[in-house]
């Protein structure tokens, strides 16, 4: 596929009919995106994504931020933004058209120093509570292959260590480099060996969107991978502990 994206008016109007590209941030995923402590506002891997994209779509980018992937869902699935930041998740994909993966990370499981757990098939035990944050991608994906732990969902990733901390669960699940990095700083944690799932984020818009705006969308995603403007975020963010995607298969 060719690294080129260079969209005329019409493809601006797919991609963004009312005049601006309204871009939906989840902020719940801090490899992606979260907040400058000095202006307050939005910034990471996805929002520099949004940007390009409205730069050449010739149109001025409006973001919307959200504390959970699933909120960001909703939002894109209900007209209120006309692109988003998700895992590709098959639940997802019944209201979300998914790009091919720009990144890919890591799933992990985070326990107490004195947990019984040292490999991730010692999870899926009866009386192992998993926190998760609602809606998450681990939350959908763990839903699916957990079969004898029980869940605690909770909105968001700091709600999901304080559970663990405050012992009203017995595992964590989140992304691998930032529990990583929970771990190294808080004593008494620990980050299970190895991962439980590949997580690949991709864009997406609503499914209900014209079969030419998912094949703009697409084709933006794979310039963006082909040219090193995602690696080139990934370095401009400190982003560590994930790979840029690679090219997705010839149609």
């Amino acid at each position: 596929m060719s690294s080129s994206f260079t969209p005329g008016p019409a493809t601006a109007a797919l991609l963004a009919p009312t005049g601006r590209l309204r871009a939906a941030i989840n902020l719940g995923n801090p490899i992606l995106a979260g907040t400058d402590p000095a202006t307050g506002r939005a910034r990471g891997v996805s929002v520099d994504l949004a940007q390009a994209l409205a730069d050449r779509l010739g149109v001025p980018l409006e973001t919307t931020e959200f504390a959970a992937a699933a909120k960001s869902v909703d939002a894109v699935a209900g007209g209120l933004a006309d692109i988003g930041f998700f895992a590709i998740d098959p639940l997802r994909g019944a209201e979300i058209a998914f790009t091919d993966a720009y990144l890919v990370i890591e799933g992990a499981y985070l326990v107490r120093e004195d947990s019984p757990c040292h490999a991730n098939e010692d999870v899926d035990r009866p009386g192992t509570r998993v926190a998760v944050g609602q809606g998450s991608a681990y939350d959908l994906y763990l839903t699916r292959e957990l079969k004898a732990a029980s869940f605690v969902r909770v909105a968001g990733a700091e709600k999901v260590l304080a559970t663990l901390q405050a012992g009203d669960a017995e595992v964590a699940g989140g992304i691998r480099q930032v529990l990583i990095e929970v771990a190294a700083r808080t004593p008494g944690l620990r980050v299970l060996p190895g991962r439980f799932m590949e997580i690949r984020q991709a864009m997406g818009l609503a499914r209900a969107r014209d079969a030419a705006a998912h094949a703009a969308l697409r084709a933006f995603v794979e310039a963006m991978k082909a040219d090193g403007f995602v690696e080139a975020a990934m370095r401009r963010h400190g982003v560590a502990g994930a790979t840029v995607a690679p090219a997705a298969a010839a149609a």
